[in-house]
């Protein structure tokens, strides 16, 4: 098939939730991406954060071809070396005694929240069911995970979803006690909010929602989907703030653009889930661990966590010297960044693209920067002389 005749057959055979451009990508080394026709693209989106050793790693590349030469799935009724060791550097790194894998973000979510609701029925009685999240959030599209979610045009067509949701106000300390209560049973927040506009958390906020759930004998969880394993300059966003959470939720990253992820607990949560509480075939298995192995013992070294908080401050201080008058805001930490316009980005995510670079949206005004975390210091250099002759050229057309 041509490139065009592959974006007719996805009109047909694709339900369509997604409005793809008619590119199609054939490969892609380090941080750039070529298409069928051989241009190449400067991939300041990673896969929506998730390759973050970039594209084609050597290393990742031997470790996933060898292990698949030996055994790929097995299910979850038998153990696995890979799985084991994964599982025990993750614990390791945090304040968790146990994890439960998964395959998404959404379905890591999904099972905090029913580990959070036994954990509230077998310690303080069938009542205590309430969740509480924040405005600005995104935590997935599966039911559950949907309800947690603050957009109204992501909740809207699905409705009725779960019941007995608040959300409070992010970075406002004042709508705290509105939402939490003593019937709350969690609260879920992300130290840096992605989808939503890429809003970092104020510490005094993050240490505020932790003594309310402290109060009131809810459950703190830290969606670190997104923002964690090395994204913010720290293994985890949520140890920059000072706080220490019960439940983590991990996914996009963790095994370099293969499908997993996972729900970190502590020892009170966990050792109430038991066998037929929980479960899932593909999650774990044996392909994705070791691919999970590699990636995170690279991203967990304090040189590679250092590098990428130095280059997020390039980054941003790069972003921040632009003279634009369409440009609100510039925030975010380590290498995700989002750049508030005065006006729709769509036009500047479709002008970067034809000059061979590629960005994301965070909702319809906010431009998400979050490149490969091995990206260099060039073409980060590179990335946003693009982006600045973009913004300037689209800027003219809305004549801002």
């Amino acid at each position: 098939m041509t490139s065009f005749s592959v974006h007719q057959k996805a009109e047909q055979v694709l339900v369509q939730t997604y409005p793809r451009p008619d590119i199609v990508f054939d490969h892609g080394i380090g941080s750039t991406l070529y298409d069928e026709t051989g241009k190449a693209y400067l991939d300041f989106g990673a896969g929506i954060a998730v390759n973050a050793l970039g594209h084609s790693d050597s290393g990742w590349v031997d470790t996933v071809t060898g292990q698949a030469g030996k055994l790929v799935h097995i299910s979850n009724l038998f153990h696995t070396r890979s799985q084991i060791e994964l599982a025990e550097k993750l614990v390791g790194s945090c304040f968790a005694d146990r994890l439960f894998f998964v395959n998404s973000g959404s379905e890591a979510n999904e099972t905090a929240i029913k580990f959070a609701r036994k954990w509230a029925s077998q310690t303080y009685g069938p009542n205590k069911t309430n969740l509480a999240a924040c405005t600005h959030s995104f935590h997935g599209r599966t039911c559950g995970a949907l309800s947690l979610t603050a957009k109204e045009k992501y909740r809207a067509p699905f409705e009725p979803l779960v019941p007995g949701v608040s959300f409070l106000e992010y970075n406002n300390i004042a709508s705290i006690e509105q939402n939490i209560g003593d019937n709350t049973c969690a609260v879920f927040v992300e130290p840096v909010q992605g989808e939503g506009g890429v809003y970092p958390a104020d510490p005094a906020f993050l240490q505020a929602l932790r003594e309310a759930c402290d109060r009131h004998n809810a459950l703190l969880v830290v969606d670190e989907v997104q923002c964690g394993l090395g994204r913010t300059g720290s293994l985890w966003a949520h140890e920059q703030y000072d706080i220490v959470p019960d439940m983590m939720t991990i996914a996009k990253p963790l095994a370099g653009g293969l499908p997993i992820g996972a729900a970190l607990a502590s020892e009170e949560v966990a050792s109430l889930i038991v066998p037929g509480d929980h479960g899932n075939t593909f999650a774990g298995g044996p392909l994705t661990c070791a691919a999970g192995l590699y990636t995170f013992d690279r991203i967990s070294q304090p040189g590679f966590l250092s590098e990428v908080a130095h280059k997020g401050k390039l980054l941003l201080e790069g972003l921040k010297k632009f003279n634009s008058p369409a440009i609100v805001e510039t925030r975010g930490k380590g290498l995700l960044i989002g750049v508030e316009l005065s006006f729709p980005v769509k036009s500047v995510l479709e002008s970067a693209l034809e000059n061979g670079l590629i960005v994301l949206s965070a909702g319809e005004n906010v431009l998400r920067i979050c490149p490969p975390l091995t990206i260099t210091e060039e073409e980060i250099s590179s990335g946003l002389a693009i982006l600045e002759n973009t913004l300037k050229t689209v800027a003219a057309q809305e004549s801002i």
